[in-house]
């Protein structure tokens, strides 16, 4: 490498060093790229601002082949120190300043936020000092976190784009998928939902569910059949992806597959990256989203008080299986009482339009499914403990729903 190399060829060098290291041998050609990198004859500010813009053309690119932040981030977590996911943030941060707001999906906006991705620095030419700083770390150290985070970046893979592009969505379209679901409404779900968790009184929570099922099961209705009426041109099924992080993350997709399934949804699990891909029309997502984490929340609670006393019992050594198990017999009771109460559903609707409307929606969802997905395969679950599979079941049987009452 030549002294007089600009910093931006510096460490673009760096990464394309690494990108055929194996895995054995990755951290000590990491720590020597980074001497390479924090010696860079221009300076450590010029080597500063050459690492924003070449991580923000690695983010980008990792858009462009179907990431989004949180899937980064989720990534990172499982595989970089928390330093380097930190790193990573800050990268998406300085990527986003090239776009306007309003250019940006809903869930794209919201998941910058969750991530934390702000940028905090002053300049460009000072963010690595600033970074050091914050983690107390020295500049050869403060390389090699770089040098870390953008490597496990540059190196994703293509996956399916979900959704626009940052910088792309057209105002009119964020708008539309903001108010999929009005706020109001949207509002009045939630605070129903966080409330049912919290309460310590059944009937309560049953009061509150029932009311939570009411508002999502019409709303779901009645904007199939507004859409269905329509004029114009109408929107077709979308996508977003929901994070399934382990541990037991077969039995959480299992969830939120009967989940998306009782909601006119299709959902894909992408086990390697610890997300699915949930199908389905706009309003049905938000829908999704909101009583999988309910219902998530309830089985993890309930999961833990059986395997505490599970483990009071003396048989400490089966509660992974016992937890596995619950969660596993949980889902697919859940899925069972879902069904039902769809079924319930409709069978109340007095408009003869609803059944046909509904199935030429499950009908536009599976041929997107097919076409982002066309190649699945399906794994059937089984418990390996058999006081959890049942304790599951009951627990199951206990749950509030948000999107149904109990079978």
């Amino acid at each position: 490498m030549q002294n007089n190399e600009p910093p931006l060829e510096t460490v673009s060098a760096a990464l394309r060093g690494l990108r055929a290291v194996p895995g054995d041998a990755l951290e000590d050609a990491v720590y020597a790229a980074a001497s390479v990198v924090a010696a860079a004859p221009a300076g450590w500010e010029a080597v500063s601002g050459a690492v924003l813009r070449v991580g923000s053309g690695i983010a980008r690119r990792c858009w462009e082949h179907g990431w989004q932040p949180a899937d980064v981030v989720r990534l990172a977590r499982r595989e970089l120190t928390a330093a380097e996911t930190r790193f990573a943030v800050d990268v998406i941060a300085a990527e986003a300043r090239r776009y306007a707001p309003e250019t940006l999906a809903t869930r794209w906006a919201a998941q910058l936020e969750e991530i934390g991705a702000r940028e905090w620095w002053q300049g460009d030419d000072t963010f690595l000092e600033g970074f050091a700083g914050r983690e107390r770390l020295s500049r050869f150290e403060t390389a090699a976190c770089a040098l870390g985070a953008l490597r496990l970046m540059d190196a994703l893979p293509r996956i399916g784009v979900v959704g626009p592009l940052p910088g792309t969505a057209h105002v009119q379209a964020v708008r539309a998928q903001a108010e999929a679901v009005p706020p109001r409404m949207l509002g009045r779900i939630r605070a129903l939902l966080a409330k049912a968790e919290s309460t310590q009184f059944p009937d309560e929570a049953e009061a509150l569910s029932a009311k939570a099922q009411q508002l999502m099961a019409r709303h779901s209705i009645d904007e199939a059949l507004l859409a269905a009426g329509s004029t114009g041109p109408s929107e077709g099924p979308g996508a977003c992806r929901i994070g399934v992080e382990g541990p037991y993350e077969s039995a959480k997709a299992l969830l939120l597959d009967a989940v998306a399934a009782a909601n006119h949804c299709q959902a894909v699990w992408s086990a390697e990256y610890g997300f699915s891909t949930v199908v389905g029309f706009e309003a049905d997502l938000e829908l999704v989203e909101l009583l999988y984490t309910s219902l998530l929340v309830q089985a993890t609670s309930a999961m833990r008080r059986a395997a505490d006393e599970h483990h009071a019992r003396g048989r400490s050594r089966r509660t992974r299986d016992f937890r596995e198990s619950f969660l596993i017999a949980y889902a697919g009771r859940i899925s069972d009482r879902l069904s039902a109460a769809v079924r319930d559903v409709a069978a109340e609707e007095s408009r003869p339009e609803v059944l046909p409307v509904l199935a030429a929606r499950d009908v536009e969802v599976g041929e997107t499914a097919g076409r982002m997905f066309p190649e699945t395969t399906s794994h059937r679950l089984k418990g390996r403990d058999a006081e959890g599979w049942a304790r599951g079941r009951e627990a199951a049987d206990a749950a509030r729903l948000a999107g149904g009452t109990g079978a």
